[in-house]
């Protein structure tokens, strides 16, 4: 009688909306990356790029970091705040400022 109370009980497989909220959210937070630390010799390469891509207005394609995966954008440095540490870049469809903490690297 036990043997079948227990496959009774495994085959009712139903799960609270919150109990499958709560672990969706657990496997998203595993998949989670902490940020890379970047050396100073990588800063001032990065720092090179954009002051070309300014100056040139060459287009540029920036690394950004985030928690789950890099995103990639493409487009011209219009302007470098340094006192706000972010960047205006004009991508194909319109202009956005970045976080300089956010650039990973820069692809000329």
């Amino acid at each position: 009688m036990a043997r079948k109370l227990e496959s009774v009980w495994e085959g009712s497989r139903f799960m609270l909306p919150e109990h499958v909220q709560q672990l969706r959210q657990e496997m998203q937070e595993q998949g989670r990356r902490s940020r890379p630390v970047i050396d100073p010799d990588e800063w001032e390469l990065i720092d090179q790029a954009l002051g070309y891509s300014l100056l040139k207005q060459e287009q540029i394609t920036i690394v950004l970091f985030d928690p789950y995966k890099d995103l990639k954008v493409r487009g011209v440095v219009v302007k470098v705040d340094r006192q706000l540490r972010r960047i205006k870049f004009q991508s194909e469809e319109d202009f956005s400022w970045i976080k300089i903490d956010d650039v990973i690297r820069v692809i000329t």
